[in-house]
């Protein structure tokens, strides 16, 4: 059956993306049709948007042939997902409020939907207390976000607050077409709701010079996918991520780094947090010196040159023995090649952690859509079935959950 979204296109020079992601939603199989705002048609024309979308574009709240059939009822309830893309600092605002001044705000106020906005403005606008309490209050409404991302804007300045790219906002809106869109205000339970959790997923880099690392085979899907579970249960998820080629999960906060050292940096600035997970593949070692430019071959030796390591900080052992401010609950992985659950119990007390969770890589694990997870902690081992990752992580969560709140 074909997906289709309502997209509310804002006010903002990032409407420009929102044309080319309407293509790229069709190329993916899922239509589009547009509301306009008056501030999106300074930047776009309802020409343009109609021919990429192939459907009617609206915009009047007061249009007599639409509102006759009570237009805003039914575009608000006819998609399955409905996107604002750009979402300025205005209509954030006005979502967040239940202001309906407009057609878009109107529809927004009528879905029965859940709503993925991708934010735009400004970074002053974006860091403003005003625009993060209202992203806040959207969060716990149960709406969805992409973006933004860091990077030069349009005023000049630079940080975060440009709009996702195409691509990513049409892989987040992917994600959520995957789940239930339809919101049940009565009857959603959030378990985790006023929750943190912290995250660590995917590899860190280690430079040897500007053009090499070290580095390993870890992919981030397990860590993506256990933020994108404890999202659903209502936490607040903070992910910091090595590099890795994925879409950030809906509803996470992610922090992008490439060193163990500035994983370690991000974790410390992310605490408190209720739950830390260890997921990531930290590095043990890093070269003692990073040369400044590319290390050629010495013609004089027959060997490689000498590469000096030295250890990095052991993260998860760190948050475990915080004597302040340690996270009630602490999560760490064992990615074994061999005697498995053996080696699991002997991280668990060496680290000092909650809980372990043993996987066997010697497969396809790492870089692989499926994980047979062992769960340990200090009364139980228990082994769940061979799963995809994403299922593996909501059984994890629901464990979280658990230990948290009791359900």
């Amino acid at each position: 059956m074909t997906k289709r979204v309502l997209l509310i296109i804002g006010g903002g020079i990032a409407a420009y993306k929102s044309l080319f992601l309407i293509r790229v939603l069709a190329k993916r199989g899922i239509e589009s049709r547009v509301i306009l705002t008056r501030g999106g048609t300074e930047f776009v024309t309802p020409l343009s948007a109609g021919a990429l979308s192939g459907d009617k574009v609206y915009s009047d709240l007061w249009d007599l042939t639409d509102e006759a059939e009570m237009g805003h009822i039914e575009l608000s309830r006819s998609a399955d997902l409905v996107v604002v893309a750009p979402a300025t600092a205005n209509l954030l605002a006005q979502a967040a409020h239940g202001l309906a001044g407009d057609l878009a705000t109107t529809t927004l106020l009528a879905t029965d939907k859940r709503v993925l906005f991708a934010p735009a403005m400004n970074v002053r606008m974006w860091e403003h207390p005003a625009t993060q309490r209202n992203i806040q209050t959207l969060r716990n409404d149960g709406q969805l976000f992409v973006g933004p991302d860091s990077g030069a804007m349009a005023c000049g300045e630079f940080g975060d607050g440009r709009m996702a790219e195409p691509e990513a906002i049409a892989d987040a809106i992917e994600e959520a077409l995957k789940s239930n869109t339809h919101i049940d205000r009565e009857k959603k339970v959030l378990p985790l709701k006023g929750k943190k959790a912290l995250i660590t997923a995917g590899p860190t880099r280690e430079p040897i010079d500007p053009v090499r690392y070290l580095s390993n085979h870890s992919s981030g899907k397990q860590g993506f996918a256990i933020a994108a579970a404890l999202a659903e249960l209502g936490a607040e998820v903070t992910l910091i991520s090595g590099p890795v080629h994925l879409p950030c999960p809906i509803g996470v906060n992610r922090i992008d780094i490439e060193t163990a050292e500035e994983m370690m940096g991000a974790v410390q600035d992310a605490l408190p947090s209720d739950v830390f997970i260890s997921v990531a593949a930290v590095a043990d070692w890093r070269p003692a010196e990073c040369a400044s430019l590319k290390v050629k071959k010495d013609k004089q030796t027959d060997g490689p040159p000498p590469l000096m390591l030295i250890e990095n900080p052991d993260i998860l052992k760190t948050v475990s023995h915080m004597e302040q401010g340690r996270p009630e609950l602490v999560i760490g992985f064992a990615a074994e090649t061999n005697d498995v659950v053996e080696n699991a119990r002997a991280k668990r007390l060496r680290k000092e952690c909650d809980w372990i969770v043993a996987n066997d890589v010697s497969g396809d694990v790492m870089g692989g859509d499926h994980n047979v997870m062992i769960l340990v902690t200090a009364d139980t081992e228990t082994e769940w079935p061979r799963l995809d990752k994403q299922a593996a992580a909501r059984k994890l969560a629901a464990k979280i959950s658990e230990a948290l709140t009791g359900h």
